[in-house]
């Protein structure tokens, strides 16, 4: 692709992209670009050719790229996107700030975003994906999402444009979000840093953090609404009906289902994308055939295998 356009920012070829993901896994994508600003990012869009692929990408925490890499324009905003501003209970944050940094500030101000303190990532994803922990959702607070669109133009999109569900949103093709706008409730800077510590510690106890993996590989497999809640009548556990499936612990390679938390796939240090995918695919036909529950990936997989 001889013809993108002209940018402010850094614009590679053939650039790899393990060292951007959780898991450390991926081959190259075609271009990685990363906009100097928003204006950048918008006359990017533009006048880029309709007919090259873009994908919006985070900070690879809830993603698997596959080892053949992406045929496509990768985008990845970093330091003019992260910004993070309180009014009263309002919090703006760009699409670069990470979950936990919103959290802290949030927090210090007297606002209740605690929920994002332990979800790794940036913004830009927990809006993308409705994350969610401990009873609360992205959905729950969000007030208006900004994007550019592949034709360059800043939209401001509702919770109603997005239409929220479980680790899922509506987005127009190719757009990227820049920006998003929370209400939180109100609440004590002590209580809330306090609540966020009790979270922590309870993560810390009872997930791999220490390990290469890219949080939840699988949704529980149960009904949830459209703002993300649980149906508690068939609330299932993925790592409920993988363990009974005898798969905790089970290998591919240099894969592992984390034996301190079977919905974990992680990294020991030699994986590859194949090796993470594969087993994930063996523990879904697995737990298929014991429980007959198809279970549905968290983890997003992208990009070509690679070519033997």
């Amino acid at each position: 692709m001889s013809n993108l356009p002209e940018v402010r920012g850094r614009l590679n070829s053939a650039r790899p992209l393990n060292d951007l993901t959780w898991l450390r896994v991926g081959g190259p994508a075609d271009y990685l670009f990363q906009p100097a600003d928003l204006e950048d990012l918008q006359a990017f869009l533009r006048d880029l050719p309709s007919d090259v692929p873009v994908f919006p990408m985070g900070v690879g925490s809830n993603l698997i790229v596959r080892d053949g890499g992406l045929r496509a324009v990768v985008i990845r905003l970093g330091r003019g996107f992260n910004r993070i501003e309180v009014d009263g209970t309002t919090v703006t944050a760009g699409s670069a700030a990470l979950d936990a940094h919103v959290a802290r500030k949030a927090a210090d101000a007297g606002v209740d975003l605690t929920f994002l303190r332990t979800i790794p990532g940036s913004i830009g994803g927990a809006v993308r994906m409705n994350a969610g922990c401990y009873g609360s959702y992205t959905a729950d607070v969000l007030q208006k999402a900004t994007i550019v669109t592949r034709c360059g133009e800043v939209l401001n999109l509702t919770p109603d444009d997005l239409n929220f569900r479980y680790r899922q949103t509506d987005l127009p093709e190719g757009a990227v979000l820049v920006s998003a706008t929370f209400e939180g409730p109100s609440g004590s800077p002590e209580d809330l840093h306090a609540r966020m510590e009790a979270q922590l510690k309870k993560r810390d106890e009872t997930q791999p953090t220490k390990d290469r993996s890219a949080g939840s590989t699988f949704r529980n497999p149960a009904g949830f609404s459209s703002t993300g809640q649980a149906d508690d009548v068939h609330d299932l556990k993925a790592w409920k009906v993988i363990d009974d499936a005898g798969m905790r612990g089970a290998t591919l390679g240099g894969a592992q289902m984390s034996p301190k938390h079977s919905n974990f796939l992680i990294n020991t240090g030699t994986a590859t994308a194949a090796d993470l995918e594969g087993l994930g695919e063996e523990v879904r036909k697995k737990v298929y055939e014991t429980s007959g529950i198809t279970l549905e990936w968290e983890i997003m997989r992208v990009g070509d295998p690679l070519k033997e």
